[in-house]
This record gives structure tokens, C-alpha cells and sequence, in this order.
């Protein structure tokens, strides 16, 4: 018996469901946050529910593939401050996941996705001039990791949406495109891998979600390839631009759906 025959879908379906796979490629060494597209594909193709365990194998072959590529360029004290915060998030996202339905669940990290994009596009057109990693020792930048930390784990838990917030923090840290990669490339794979026993535990991940994700995976190589070489073709403010507007995007989605 195929995958398709185990989760009752189409050719059409599985189309879909292989360009998410190759979105998520893309995103991880090109425009981190355009994979809210694939969360999407992968909650209108299978139950909401299940989704988030059949991506996460997915994402996790991306974060791979994002180290290979980036792993000189990592901000090792940026991950440092911020994995304490986001173990208390994915507790939180954990728990909400034992209770919430997915009504609520997509309400909520809809709204948190904008609140974040429309406060770094507040704090880019404010400031005088752009931070640097570093300024994040201050008492000011560990209250923000802190904040974004809880965020990132707990909208990574429950809904692999953790990219966008993750994505806002890092911009308003004033990374560039390469250390910006890089680092978020490290803090996914680490995050995405400590994910699999609490996704498990909850029932998300079996023999049969992990089957479909044999078939899937191999559509995650090209994507990353070429965002491998796209993003050398992307200035930093488009980049950034593109960033926010994939969150925003992302936003919308989950709150519309």
C-alpha cells in the first residue's frame, strides 16, 4: 500500500504537498519564513493536526541542508541567549496543543505573526541606526530574546510557525544575510530535533506520517539548491523585505483560513 492510499489523497494533493516540501528547501538557505506557505498546503491537504507531524520531519531535512550551507556563518552567543526561552515556549506550546482546537490555534499565531512583523517594521523606520548583534548583552536586547524566545517556541510547537518570529528577531537584532541564515539555520535544527519526542508523545508522529515524509523529502534537495543560489542574487533590503512579507503572508493565512 502507497502513501497516497494510506492518507486518502490525490495526485493532485501530493503535488501540492511536494511544492511545499521544495518551498521549505527554499526557505531555509534563501527567504526564511516563506515556508508559512508550506504550512499551509500541508493543513488544507491533510488534518490540521497531523500536518504539524508530517512537516516536521520535512523541515528538519531543510534545517539540515541550511547548516551544510551556512554553518560558518552562526551567531553562536545570539543562540545561546535565546534557547532557554524557547524551551519554555515549546512547554507552553505543548500544553496549549492538549486542549486548544485548531480554530483557536490559528487565530492565535495568525495574530502573533503580524504583531511581530508590524513591530519590526515600526523599529526599522524608527531607529537611527541598525543594531548589532552584539547590542543584545544589553539588559534591553535580553528582555527582547527572552520575549521572542517564549514566542518562537511556543509557535514552533504548535504549529511549526516558529520561522516568523524567529525571523523578526533576528532582523531587529540587525543580522545580515549571511549571519541571519546561518544562525537561524543552527536554531531551527536544534529547536525542529528537541520537537520529536513531544510530537510523538501528542501522536502527531507514526509509522505512517513518517512514510509519507520518505516520499516528500526528496522534493526539500532542489529547493534548497536554489535558494542556495538565488540568495546571492538578493540585496539585503530586498531580502529583508521579502522576510516581512512572507510573515505577513503567513499571518494571514492562518487567520483567514
Amino acid at each position: 500500500m502507497n502513501t497516497m492510499t494510506l492518507w486518502n489523497i490525490t495526485g493532485w494533493e501530493f503535488a501540492a504537498l511536494a511544492f511545499a516540501a521544495l518551498l521549505v528547501g527554499f526557505s531555509k538557505t534563501a527567504v526564511s519564513g516563506a515556508n508559512t506557505v508550506s504550512l499551509a498546503i500541508f493543513a488544507a491537504v491533510l488534518p490540521a493536526r497531523a500536518s504539524t507531524g508530517v512537516l516536521l520531519p520535512v523541515l528538519i531535512a531543510g534545517d539540515l541542508l541550511a547548516v551544510a550551507t551556512y554553518r560558518r556563518h552562526a551567531h553562536w552567543p545570539t543562540l545561546w541567549r535565546l534557547f532557554p526561552a524557547v524551551a519554555a515556549g515549546v512547554v507552553v506550546g505543548t500544553v496549549f496543543l492538549m486542549w486548544a482546537d485548531d480554530a483557536i490555534v490559528r487565530t492565535s499565531i495568525g495574530a502573533i505573526l503580524l504583531l511581530m512583523a508590524g513591530v519590526t517594521v515600526w523599529r526599522r523606520r524608527t531607529a537611527d541606526a541598525e543594531e548589532e548583534p552584539d547590542s543584545l548583552t544589553s539588559r534591553a536586547g535580553r528582555v527582547k530574546a527572552r520575549s521572542y524566545g517564549v514566542l518562537g517556541g511556543f509557535t514552533t510547537m504548535v504549529a511549526n510557525a516558529g520561522g516568523p518570529v524567529m525571523s523578526m528577531y533576528l532582523l531587529s537584532a540587525g543580522f545580515r544575510k549571511l549571519g541571519f541564515l546561518g544562525t537561524s539555520a543552527f536554531f531551527f535544527l536544534i529547536v525542529n530535533v528537541s520537537k520529536l519526542p513531544f510530537s510523538a508523545g501528542l501522536g502527531l508522529i507514526d509509522g505512517r506520517s513518517l512514510l509519507l515524509d520518505l516520499a516528500l523529502v526528496v522534493f526539500v534537495v532542489p529547493g534548497a539548491l536554489f535558494g542556495k543560489w538565488a540568495v546571492h542574487k538578493i540585496n539585503q533590503r530586498l531580502f529583508e523585505q521579502l522576510v516581512i512579507a512572507a510573515t505577513i503572508v503567513g499571518g494571514l493565512q492562518l487567520l483567514l483560513r
